[in-house]
Order: structure tokens, then sequence, then C-alpha cells
């Protein structure tokens, strides 16, 4: 099967459908760039995905990501990072070894097919000037076989005519034998005319067109093969990241197995324990009897009772099983944070002070790692003294010292706020071990005046610290006369008094109350004549007597 002897006619339907090749090929180009456009954006959008659901630095949300479930999202995030990447790299190839050598291979091709098509216009020119040649030499031909017919016939008529001359005859006779020469003539120039085309359509039909339409056939299937292969190479652009995605995705996969429900159900405890035991059944509360007989249930003096006003029953209670909570919700927005955390539970303060323990400890390392590194460049100096002055280095040897020290003291505080949580050290109340170096500190959260949640409860005044202080205890036990009873009080829960000023009790138990809480959060009681001190007041439910404006509970 060859054009040149299928489609030896078809020389314009040719040119059309290779222009229309062309044309294909540029509309494949246009699909593969717009492919490309397409994957850098979904990499874009990928990329920009990712960015927006990862955690930001130092806030709430970078804490989340302990949790096995989020770890896994960050995880994925990542993956999808990758998976992006590959996507800017099927971008690449294809741009580099499909639409870069498809636009140079149809450059190419457009000069091949223009030097085809000319060789076979100038072929076509060159058989048609030869058939004009051929159709002249015939029209002379003719012209002159018809012009010695007529002298022929002329001269027959004038030599059959007598009255013609025989001058005239001859005359007639000479230009017969003119114009038949001229038609011999004509019939030869004709006849090598005739061979001479012949032999040019010939060639034109077997050789030219055939030789010119061949090679136009072979740059179309080239242009075929070629298409073939850029779409091969399409797929095999893909096919070359299938493993880097596959990776991505078993990342995806390995990272979704990895998620522990158990551990992120450990971690909500850990985050969220506040270390206190559950309340106890509520007594039943007899509002039928008289309080004094409630008194001497509970073994209260009968004799501080006589002469006193009988304390005023109010209704109903409004207090509720945990009444400290809203408090505590409140004294975190009058200030911030403590430096001791005493504003958390037990266990998420023993947490947060074993992590400033541990920071402050990392800091320390580095201090002394930056000081042994200045003592033994002072070495170096005074063994090499034109390397350097040593004594340029003892200002900032007695800086890092200094910083030192105050870490370590920063750290002492910390760990005695951490063995006091743990149990392991006494009350700062008590030992007043740290009291001279964290004098700032002891202002603000010297009292252990935690509520069932963990809490300190007193205001974030001045006012209101001076009022908590241990000696301030002291200086109110040191009065002569004894407070009257200015109502009762019921404990909602066992608090063991062991701080100076503080006084035990026990659930249930019912007690005078001699002082109101005056906003640091302790309420002053009485058991006896000489047992008597502080609690604080979200353990109690108060009472006061008939001269208040009603029951009250402090929450």
């Amino acid at each position: 099967m060859s054009w040149g002897t299928e489609l030896w006619d078809q020389f314009d339907n040719l040119e059309k459908h290779t222009q229309w090749g062309i044309d294909v090929l540029e509309k494949y180009i246009k699909f593969v760039k717009e492919r490309t456009e397409i994957e850098l954006s979904y990499a874009k959008q990928l990329r920009n995905l990712s960015k927006k659901y990862q955690p930001k630095k130092n806030s709430k949300e970078e804490d989340e990501y302990k949790y096995t479930s989020c770890k896994a999202f960050l995880s994925t995030l990542n993956e999808m990072n990758d998976y992006a990447g590959q996507h800017e790299l099927i971008s690449e190839n294809m741009t580099a070894q499909i639409m870069v050598d498809l636009a140079r291979y149809v450059q190419e091709l457009k000069q091949e097919r223009k030097s085809n098509f000319h060789d076979g216009r100038k072929a076509q020119q060159h058989i048609e000037t030869c058939w004009k040649q051929l159709e002249a030499s015939k029209r002379r031909f003719e012209r002159d076989c018809k012009e010695a017919d007529r002298a022929q016939q002329y001269f027959e008529k004038m030599d059959a005519d007598i009255n013609v001359t025989k001058a005239d005859v001859e005359k007639a006779r000479q230009q017969a034998q003119v114009r038949h020469q001229m038609a011999e003539d004509s019939k030869a120039d004709y006849s090598s005319v005739l061979q001479k085309f012949n032999q040019e359509q010939h060639a034109y039909y077997h050789a030219h067109i055939p030789g010119i339409f061949q090679k136009i056939q072979e740059m179309e299937e080239r242009r075929i093969v070629r298409l073939g292969e850029s779409m091969k190479m399409y797929a095999e652009v893909d096919r070359q990241v299938m493993p880097i995605i596959g990776k991505c995705l078993d990342g995806i996969v390995k990272a979704a197995e990895s998620i522990d429900q158990k551990n992120d159900s450990q971690l909500v405890v850990e985050a969220y324990k506040s270390g206190f035991e559950p309340p106890g059944d509520v007594e039943f509360e007899d509002y039928s009897q008289p309080m004094q007989r409630a008194v001497s249930d509970h073994s209260l003096s009968s004799s501080r009772g006589e002469g006193k006003a009988e304390p005023k029953f109010a209704g109903k209670s409004k207090g509720k099983l945990w009444p400290f909570i809203k408090k505590n919700k409140l004294s975190l927005k009058l200030g911030a944070t403590p430096e001791d955390f005493s504003n958390l539970p037990p266990e998420q303060r023993r947490k947060k002070l074993q992590q400033k323990v541990d920071e402050l400890n990392k800091d320390i390392q580095k201090e002394v790692d930056q000081r042994d590194a200045i003592t033994k460049m002072k070495d170096v100096y005074l063994r090499n003294p034109q390397m350097g002055d040593p004594a340029s280095l003892d200002h900032k040897l007695a800086e890092v010292s200094h910083n030192i020290e105050k870490l370590r003291l920063e750290a002492q505080k910390f760990e005695a706020w951490l063995a006091e949580v743990e149990g392991r050290l006494p009350a700062r109340r008590q030992s007043g071990l740290y009291d001279s170096q964290t004098a700032p500190a002891v202002n603000n959260c010297v009292q252990d005046r935690e509520s069932p949640d963990g809490s300190y409860t007193e205001e974030q005044s001045q006012e209101s610290e001076a009022k908590v202080l241990a000696p301030d205890f002291d200086d109110e036990f040191d009065d002569e006369e004894p407070l009257p009873a200015i109502g009762t009080c019921k404990a909602l829960y066992t608090f063991e008094g062991q701080n100076e000023g503080t006084i035990s009790v026990a659930e249930g138990e019912t007690l005078y109350v001699i002082e109101e809480d005056k906003g640091d959060g302790w309420t002053r009681i009485r058991r006896s004549e000489d047992e008597e001190g502080y609690v604080p007041t979200s353990y109690v439910q108060v009472y006061l007597d008939k001269n208040a404006k009603g029951a009250k509970t402090y929450i």
C-alpha cells in the first residue's frame, strides 16, 4: 500500500489530511498543557489544605496532637503534602518529556510537510507546462495542415481554370508546396513534443509524485507513531509516581492503624484527672427538730449556747453537690494563672509543676554547658595568652553563673511546690523552707486553700491576699475575748487541718460560725471553747442567725 500509487490524483486531499494531522498533534499538546496546569493547581490546593489544618505553634491546638488520633491526622497531612509533591512531579515530567519534545517535533514536521508539498507543486507545474507546450504544438500542426489543404485546393482550382495564366498557376503550386512543407514541420514538432510530454507524464505519475507522496506518507506515519509514543509517555509519567503515591497512601493507612483508643482515653484521664474522691452520700437534714438538739447530738457545748439567740433556720439550702465550680471560673477571670498553678486540681497541678521543673532543669543544663565552654576557653587563653585575654571572659562567666544560680533557686521553688503536692514535704506554712527565696510567690500562693476541685478560692487582689497569710491567723487567735457565735455550719466534706490556724472537721459535723468569709475563701469556726480555727468556705454550709438576711451557702 502506497499513497503514491493509490492516491496519485489526491494531492489536495493529502495536503488537507496532513494539515489535520498536525492540528491533532497541537491539540494533544494543548491537552497535556492543561493537564499539567491542573496537576499544579491540584498540588497547590493540596499543600494549602495541608498547611491550613497543620497545628499552629505555641497554641492550644498544638497540645491536642498528643492523642494518637490527632497524631494520625497530622501524619495524614504530612503524607498529603508529599502526595502533592508527586503531582507537581507529574506536571514537571509531562512538560519536559511530552510538551517540549512534541512542540519541537511539530515545528520540524511543518517544515518537512512544507518542503514535500513544495516539491509536489513544482512537479505539477512542470507537467502542466509540458501539457501546454503539447497543446500549442498540436494546434500549430492542425493550423498548418488546414493551411496546406486550402493551398492545395487553390492550386488545383487555378490549374483547372483555362483563363488563368501559367504564372498564376505556378505561383499557386509553389504556395501549396510551402504550406505542405510547413505542415510537415509542424507534424514533426508535434510528434517530438508529444513524445517528450508522454515521457514527462510517465515520470510524473510513476516517479515524481509517488516519491513525493511516499515521503508524505512516511512523515504522516512518523507523526502517528510519535503521537502514540507521547500517549505511552503520558501514562508512564503517571506510572512512575505510583509507587511514591502508594507509599503516601500506605503511610496514611499506617497512621490510621496506629490510633489507640485506649491510649487516648488514658491521656484524657491524665489531662483532666483532679485527684479528688467522689462525694459521699448526702445526709437527711431534719428541719423539724430544734437546732439545740442537733447541736447536742454533735457534742457542741451547751454552755456556749446559753444566753445566745437561737439560730434561725432558713429555707431549703440552695447549695449544690459541687458548689465550688462557678467560683473557680470566676477566680480565673479575675486574674492571671498563679505561679504555682494553684488554680488547678491536684493532679493537673502536679503535672504542670513537673513540666515546669523539667523545663528549668533543661535551662540549667544549657547554662552549665555554656559555663563549661567558657571555662575551657579561659583555660586555653591562660595557657596561650596570644589567643586572647582571659580577663575578657570573667564578665560573661559571672553572668552565666548568676543565671545558673537564679534558675536553681527558681527550680527549688517549683520543686518545693511539687513535693508539697506529692506529699513529700509538709506545707510551706509549717516549714517555711523557701520563704526567704520565694517571697513574691508566697504572697500569692502560700496558703493551701484547695477546694475539692483543687482551685484556690481567694480573690485576685492585694487586699484579700493579705488576709490569708499565716501570721494573720496567729494574730486573730491572740484575742483575749472569744468571738461570739453568729450562726452554725455543717461540714459538707472532711477537711484535715494540718496547717497552722486551721481546724479539722468531719463530713456531716455541725459547728459554730464565729467569723464569716471575708472574701479570702476561709470561714472561722469553733467546736469548743478552746478549739477553733479556719476551714475552706466551700467545705461547709453556713446558717446565719436570725439577724442575718437568711440562710446562706458559700459557693
